[in-house]
Order: structure tokens, then C-alpha cells, then sequence
């Protein structure tokens, strides 16, 4: 990010003009000084985030324990955000998070493109783990290959950005239909035939929704085929949907290790946990 031309602020106005100052930039004349917290902007933020997807609605009481101040202390606060319309009044002391947060969230988030977003991370992936990473999108039954961090060693997977597979062959492809239930997915492969693609993969409807709840339940997918194997885990947005997935993919002459591959696996999980907070998912 470029640095913006910073205004004649007057003295009064900028605490780099703070008689605590030191010509040599010492600590205390720094900007982050405890001074110069606002604690009552401190609070107010602190209960915007205290929503998660879990934690729709939230009541002065939680507020209060969170903080660990009284109620009425934090009563203007809330009226505060209220006003602002960063809170709204569900019922009595009860609150939800305010048109102002969503509107400004989504159009922030809408500004991020999912590869910007995701790309450095699959490529310090890449680099801690050796092996090929990739990210994909669902479009119906079929999985889309949208960006790629190529392992630099001579064995490696190599998946060309814009390649399309069927979702039940691959684990970035399950690890997309994740969230699916059983009647979604019947609806979304009436007249598809599965088995047509070899075992091990899915050979029929039934086999795909047992095999996408185990990978559910454990947190992340995996495939094995023409000797290499891929472990996939999805992303999820801010409303808890799941956006893309991604993957560690290598030869089996390396993903067969199981340390290695154990330690591939939390690697990649730990991954995909850092891009969904950037897409905005609170757990």
C-alpha cells in the first residue's frame, strides 16, 4: 500500500507533537502509546467483534462479562452503535450486528478477489511443504482449477489453471460439496453418472454422501490417483459459506510418508483457516 502525503495537522491534533516526544523516535513518544487509547472506542469495537457466526445475538450482559465492566457502564456505547446503526435492538438489552457493519463488510470483502486473497498463502504453503498447491471453485458437478503455486521439484503435481474434473474424483471437488446435504446432493446429480471414473472413487450416490460426511467430520478430503495423492480442505466465507477449497497435492513417493503427510495435512488446514478470516469467516 502506498503511503498517503500526511495533512499539516495542528499541535494539538497530533500526538507526534506531545511534549512526551523524542527527537530519537523512542517509545514514548510513539503513536501505539497506551495514552493515547480512547477506552470507550476500545469497547465499542471490541463488542462489534465479539459476533461470530455462532454468536448472532448477544445481550448487554455478554457485553458486560466479556469487558468486565458493570452494564451501565457500557451503556452509551451501545446506544452509541445503535444510533450509528452498527447494532441493532433484537428485544430487551438483545442485539445483532447493524446494517452499517454488513454493508461496509460486504462491500470491502466484495473488493477482494479470492485469488489476491489466497495466493501468498498457497505459496508460503507451497514453500513450507514442497509439494504443489492449488484453488479451486464448484461450478455444478465439476471443479475448477482458478490458481496454482507449482512445487519446484522434478516429481510434482501439476494441475494447468482453468482444468475441470468431476467433483467426486478429486478432493478439492468434495471438499467443495462439504456443506451439501444428502437431498442437495441428489437434486445436483440427477441423470450423472459416477462410475464411470474407477474405484476408489464413489461409484454411486450412496457411496459419494457417506464418503463426503467422513471427510466432513474430519475437517478436510483426500484422493489418491496415477501415483499421487491430494489433501483438500474448503474455505468459507463471511456468512459461513464455503467459497473455494484448497489443496497440497505431491507424488505418493512423498505423500505416502505419514509424518510428512501428517504434517502436510495441519499445515494446509491451518491455511485454509488464515484465508477464510481474511474472507471475512468468524468461527
Amino acid at each position: 500500500m502506498k503511503n498517503s502525503t500526511k495533512p499539516n495537522d495542528s499541535p494539538n491534533d497530533s500526538p507526534n507533537d506531545s511534549p512526551n516526544d523524542s527527537s530519537n523516535g523512542s517509545s514514548n513518544g510513539s503513536s501505539n502509546d497506551s495514552s493515547y487509547t480512547v477506552p470507550a472506542l476500545s469497547r465499542g469495537l471490541l463488542i462489534i467483534e465479539m459476533f461470530r457466526n455462532t454468536k448472532r445475538v448477544l445481550s448487554t450482559q455478554d457485553f458486560s462479562e466479556a469487558l468486565q465492566v458493570s452494564p451501565s457502564s457500557i451503556y452509551r456505547i451501545v446506544q452509541t452503535l445503535i444510533d450509528m446503526k452498527y447494532l441493532s435492538k433484537v428485544a430487551r438489552n438483545t442485539y445483532e450486528l447493524g446494517p452499517q457493519v454488513i454493508s461496509n463488510g460486504f462491500s470491502y470483502l466484495a473488493s477482494r478477489d479470492l485469488v489476491d486473497v489466497a495466493a501468498p498463502h498457497l505459496q508460503q504453503l507451497r514453500d513450507s511443504t514442497s509439494v504443489s498447491c492449488h484453488l479451486a471453485i464448484l461450478d455444478g458437478w465439476e471443479t475448477i482449477y482458478i490458481y496454482r503455486a507449482l512445487a519446484s521439484q522434478r516429481l510434482s503435481v501439476n494441475v494447468p489453471i482453468g482444468t475441470r474434473l468431476p467433483n467426486h474424483t478429486n478432493a478439492l471437488g468434495r471438499a467443495l460439496l462439504s456443506q451439501k446435504t444428502p437431498k442437495e446432493l441428489s437434486q445436483l446429480y440427477i441423470g450423472k453418472q459416477l462410475d464411470n471414473h474407477p474405484p476408489p472413487h464413489p461409484q454411486n450416490l450412496l457411496e459419494l454422501v457417506e464418503l463426503i460426511q467422513i471427510e466432513q467430520n474430519q475437517g478436510y478430503a483426500i484422493s489418491r490417483s496415477d501415483n499421487a495423492t491430494a489433501i483438500a480442505a474448503p474455505l468459507f466465507n463471511y456468512a459461513g459459506e464455503i467459497v473455494a477449497a484448497i489443496n497440497a497435492s505431491g507424488p505418493d513417493v512423498v505423500m505416502k510418508d505419514k509424518v510428512v503427510n501428517h504434517g502436510i495435512m495441519e499445515q494446509l488446514l491451518k491455511t485454509a483457516a488464515k484465508i477464510s478470516m481474511e474472507l471475512g469467516y468468524r468461527a
